[in-house]
């Protein structure tokens, strides 16, 4: 600690944010989107795409993904812990209770999204990560359910030619530490990307220690001109201790305090996960084809309080889609293809003896309940780009989208069942305009229906049942955006308007600990702005500065809502800022670098009524390194920063509409970590 407290002056008089570009860079890149789009690049996307490169990811300190998250306008991801978050795109998902729904996830082709409708990305270790794509609203008909958007990881495929090493270790505050290695081998024929992390931490709540240790497998075989089949894998094992969310007088005055009960129990969250795909692209002629099968599992454990609930996942599944120009056409081209999933999700409720266990935490006692769920689901989808002029196009597309489920309660034996229902076809079309009207600037206007299906428990009555007047939710997005990339692509600038009308608005209504059921209790409007500016300004041949600023203005608001005879219409969403807005400055100096960021995020309400509010706070951190060439095969980066330099007390992550015990205040905010350092290096070789 007192040697990362020597760089401390350094760091605060940094200006804001970091990566590790050499100073040779001295214009922005230029960013090529996934094959999930009909158009490769950013600048023609006729949609609002955040992106995140390899150098953001690593602009931190590289053990998590949500810093980097929240530098694209429109998207916050809470963060009460390494494994306690929650991700918004323009203000879908702020009233989910827990984690991450209404979003779709993906690690290359496989999906990350379960079968109880929740996506978690924060276990994927940020240096396996090659870019992520962040498309905000139902603006693509590929994808399908997902009404916030989708989130897009590319896993690591290829590495440098012939054979590469990578060893990186970092250090920090609360007793974290994190240490990976990899190896990897290109050829003309063929990759390997093999590696392995381990990233453990004391934490600095009570109750709040972290281990997780992970294995990445991928890359590509049988390559050739035009096919090539990509292979990857990921096991991770995680055991995290969950010191649990706390009242406003706790977050005051002992925020490292954990709830009491929580703390008591020794409560926690272990699981073992899987996913593993196969994917093969080939093209003949004008036609590409990219073909995929998946499959995942997670095993998890999570004693809590009042019960201990022990889950078991599976999915699989297959994904194709074809593309190409139609009719021999280059001005029109078309993707189309489907997709089909098929999720497990089985689990156990036993009773937690805790109170009966002599402090040592929690004891497995009884069987409380079991049930198990299938989904099935299958989407259609085909997009079709015109292109009538040189600066006009036009994009259409549809999804068509059929789920299916089957419910078995198998405890208590009294009232077992077995059920079934069927949504009825969801069509989700959208249709685009963009124009160019110079080289260096794009104008785009786009309309989108999307929707999303209910999770587990909004699906079931009180008493375990399935709820067939349970509807997905679903909404129309309309949307007008712009792109300017000049003087010689120095200076990047973005901005969008947007407007989300959803209907059947999901309700989570708590009737018990841990046991939520659904309504659909009226309709909500969310529109808002947002922008984003970088520039690259070369000072000598030998120094650089890459600010950038970017931040959205938010409205989301209830427009018809009706919860438990409560008339909430007008009232504003809870769990989501009106404003919030990132700036930062890299300077680059030869091998040396100094950056940061600086971060405001506006008051968020606590609930439905709009009684209560989270205070706005701001964040400042810092970053500084040196790039250290040992041949021209070997280097080593050194690095070390600060985070929440002025040690501002705020709530990561807040728990909306919490439930007010009989004694005390609701427990509504996760405390975030207060000032940390950190400290380490990446060596990286080629032999």
């Amino acid at each position: 600690m007192n040697k990362l407290l020597l760089f401390v002056p350094m760091l605060i008089t940094s200006a804001l944010f970091a990566q590790t570009d050499t100073l040779s860079k001295q214009q922005l890149r230029e960013v090529v989107i996934s094959g999930f789009h009909i158009s490769d690049s950013l600048m023609k996307a006729p949609a609002a795409i955040g992106t995140i490169s390899k150098a953001d990811l690593q602009a931190n300190n590289q053990t998590e993904i949500a810093t980097a998250m929240n530098r694209i306008a429109g998207v916050q991801m809470q963060s009460g812990s390494f494994n306690t978050n929650r991700i918004t795109i323009r203000g879908i998902g702020a009233r989910t209770p827990y984690g991450t729904n209404k979003i779709r996830g993906f690690y290359g082709n496989i999906p990350l999204t379960s079968g109880d409708s929740e996506t978690t990305i924060e276990d994927i270790d940020v240096e396996n990560i090659s870019g992520v794509e962040v498309i905000k609203g139902p603006l693509s008909s590929v994808y399908g359910a997902g009404l916030g958007g989708a989130i897009l990881i590319r896993p690591m495929l290829q590495a440098a030619p012939g054979n590469s090493v990578r060893l990186s270790t970092t250090g920090g505050s609360f007793g974290t530490y994190k240490n990976s290695m990899a190896y990897g081998f290109d050829s003309e024929k063929a990759s390997v990307n093999i590696s392995y992390h381990r990233l453990e931490s004391d934490g600095w709540r009570e109750n709040s220690s972290y281990k997780r240790e992970g294995v990445t497998l991928a890359g590509e075989l049988f390559r050739r001109q035009n096919a090539k089949l990509t292979y990857f894998g990921n096991f991770t094992k995680m055991k995290s201790y969950i010191p649990s969310s706390v009242d406003k007088n706790t977050l005051d005055n002992n925020p490292k305090a954990a709830a009491a009960t929580w703390k008591a129990a020794k409560g926690y969250e272990a699981y073992d996960s899987y996913l593993a795909g196969l994917a093969y692209d080939f093209k003949i002629g004008n036609v590409s084809n990219s073909t995929s099968a998946f499959f995942n599992h997670k095993q998890s454990d999570e004693p809590r309080p009042f019960d201990i609930l022990l889950q078991n996942t599976n999915g699989y599944g297959a994904h194709t889609q074809f593309s190409g120009s139609l009719f021999n056409q280059p001005k029109i081209r078309f993707l189309a293809g489907a997709e089909f999933f098929k999720d497990g999700f089985g689990s156990r409720n036993l009773e937690n003896l805790y109170q009966q266990n002599n402090g040592n935490g929690s004891l497995r006692g009884d069987k409380i309940a079991e049930a198990s769920q299938q989904r099935q689901i299958v989407n259609v989808f085909a997009q079709l780009r015109y292109q009538p002029m040189k600066k006009l196009e036009i994009q259409a597309g549809l999804n068509l989208n059929k789920t299916k489920f089957e419910l078995e309660n198998l405890f208590p034996s009294e009232e077992r069942s077995d059920q079934s229902y069927e949504y009825d076809a969801i069509w989700s079309p959208n249709i685009s305009v963009l124009f160019t009207p110079t080289d260096f600037s794009t104008l785009y206007a786009s309309v989108s229906r999307g929707f999303s299906m209910p999770a587990i428990e909004e699906t079931l009555n009180a008493d375990g049942t399935i709820n067939p007047d349970i509807k997905p939710e679903s909404g129309y997005n309309v949307e007008v955006g712009s792109r300017i990339q000049a003087f010689g692509r120095k200076l990047f600038v973005e901005i969008a308007l947007y407007q989300m009308n959803i209907k059947n608005l999901l309700v989570a209504q708590r009737v018990g600990d841990d046991q939520y059921v659904g309504v659909n209790a009226g309709e909500s409007i969310h529109k808002g702005i947002e922008w984003s500016v970088e520039y690259v300004w070369r000072l000598t041949s030998r120094s650089s500065l890459h600010p950038f600023v970017n931040g959205n203005f938010g409205e989301y608001r209830f427009k018809e809502f009706f919860d438990r005879g409560n008339d909430r219409s007008g009232n504003r969403l809870p769990g989501v800022p009106s404003f919030k807005t990132n700036a930062g400055l890299r300077w680059d100096l030869r091998r040396f670098y100094v950056s940061g960021e600086f971060q405001y995020v506006d008051k968020m309400l606590l609930d439905d009524a709009n009684s209560a509010y989270n205070r706005s706070f701001q964040t400042i951190n810092a970053k500084a390194g040196y790039n250290w060439a040992l041949n021209e095969k070997a280097s080593i980066q050194l690095y070390a920063g600060a985070n929440n330099i002025t040690d501002k007390n705020y709530a990561g992550m807040i728990l909306p509409n919490a439930t007010t015990p009989p004694t005390g205040s609701p427990r509504s905010f996760y405390p975030a970590n207060p000032i940390s350092f950190y400290g380490g290096f990446t060596f990286n070789g080629l032999f």
